[in-house]
């Protein structure tokens, strides 16, 4: 097959038949969407070139390429606007995967990274550092072409004139029963939903979304993706929660037995898919159809899969690791609100670590506080407690929920004084206690 150029590879991907030896359903027929064919390697590529198409037609020589994302969108628009001469930059607060930052530099895109809103809430500001950067991006006359892939309706109709109408030709003219997708920026479910529901009005959409507190490079929480301008809950018959672990369960299977090289985002709308069929296959009496999309490749996320599950590579299991607590642990770890933590820090003199980013830190803290990255302090704890058991401690998030996962990880340790800020940073803030900006 001739190209003149490589963007007109992007799209027809093929629908690949799942065995039903592998996800062992009965009555439905399961298919892959191979979105990670296209070849910038991710269902991304669509909608970055929907979108930046018009845009750079008329661009100015001396403009940038500019989007707020952290992987998939970024490196297919670094890719297009380095085809067009023209320089790109991301603006992300979810950089987590160091493949994607080196693969972006690699490219030659410029990163800005920033706090979010959850991690950096001054009581003086309506608007956090990424709204403020949005809204001077999106000024005209700033130099910047900004694709706005969270509000550009073109993300939505690049999937409804391309990824719903190949769904519906490959399956000889009909839409499936069933369609399963992981939300990121909402911008392939709702497209193809969209198109589905023409030839099937009954399909039953499902939006896969992470659980809260866990991270699943491309699935958004169910709190952010609220925040998220093309997200519809309309679009969806359904919206449910896969962990990480579901992600990395869905992508081994799909890998060693499927031959499908997909990253997290794949694995997770597998697994998410076969939750969703599988008490509904056990009713059916007659045959149906389903597809889930696999967004993109694995290469990109082996350091998120070794993190999670070192005895894949060949090494030992982490010691002292949060992803090992039961619920219960984290129910029951220690947590103090705020006013009580203010008479407890008066009393004790405690060490109060803060595990936000070092932007969010700097914008605004608890006086006397220092700043232990989340990512970085795991990596502390495995080798063991990093402070003195007679040392009081108490552990600050955006809102608790990590520091409630490491107050329970200490306690297990053996640390007798450690407790996690309920409600975390925003909670202080909210019961107008003192913060202080460096």
């Amino acid at each position: 097959m001739r190209h003149d150029d490589i963007t007109e590879a992007i799209g027809n991907t093929p629908l690949v038949r799942i065995d039903p030896a592998v996800h062992g359903l009965t009555h439905v027929d399961l298919y892959a969407k191979l979105e990670l064919l296209n070849p910038f390697g991710s269902v991304k590529d669509r909608a970055a070139w929907h979108m930046a198409r018009p845009l750079l037609a008329g661009a100015d020589p001396g403009a940038t390429v500019v989007e707020l994302s952290s992987g998939n969108t970024a490196k297919a628009l670094a890719l297009l606007a380095g085809m067009h001469g023209l320089p790109f930059k991301s603006v992300t607060n979810r950089m987590k995967v160091p493949e994607i930052k080196e693969l972006l530099l690699l490219l030659g895109a410029e990163i800005d990274e920033l706090p979010g809103q959850s991690e950096c809430l001054d009581p003086t500001d309506s608007d956090d550092p990424l709204t403020r950067m949005y809204r001077r991006l999106a000024e005209d006359g700033g130099g910047y072409l900004h694709t706005d892939q969270y509000f550009n309706q073109r993300n939505v109709e690049a999937h409804v004139h391309g990824t719903g109408p190949e769904i519906v030709k490959d399956l000889d003219g009909h839409a499936p029963d069933y369609f399963v997708a992981c939300v990121g920026t909402a911008g392939s479910s709702t497209g193809v939903a969209r198109v589905l529901r023409q030839h099937n009005p009954d399909v039953e959409v499902v939006g896969l979304v992470a659980a809260k507190s866990d991270f699943i490079p491309g699935i958004r929480t169910i709190d952010e993706v609220h925040e998220v301008g093309l997200f519809d809950p309309g679009v969806y018959d359904a919206v449910e929660t896969v962990t990480a672990d579901d992600a990395i369960d869905g992508l081994l299977t799909l890998i060693r037995r499927c031959g499908i090289l997909t990253g997290p985002t794949g694995g997770g709308a597998f697994q998410g898919a076969l939750r969703h069929l599988r008490p509904i296959d056990a009713r059916l009496t007659s045959r149906k159809t389903a597809v889930f999309i696999v967004c993109d490749r694995v290469e990109s996320y082996l350091s998120y899969v070794r993190d999670r599950r070192p005895e894949l590579f060949g090494r030992p299991p982490r010691r002292n690791s949060a992803r090992t607590l039961t619920d219960a642990e984290v129910a029951a770890a220690p947590a103090l609100p705020t006013d009580a933590a203010q008479r407890w820090l008066a009393e004790t003199g405690a060490l109060v670590v803060d595990l936000r980013s070092p932007y969010a830190y700097q914008a605004l803290h608890i006086a006397g506080s220092i700043n232990i990255v989340d990512e970085v302090f795991a990596d502390l704890l495995h080798a063991g407690l990093p402070f003195s058991r007679r040392r009081p401690v108490l552990l600050v998030c955006p809102v608790g929920e990590k520091s409630a996962k490491y107050a329970a990880l200490l306690t297990r340790m053996g640390h007798p004084a450690v407790h996690s800020l309920a409600g975390g940073i925003i909670a202080w803030r909210d019961a107008g206690a003192e913060l202080v900006r460096d």
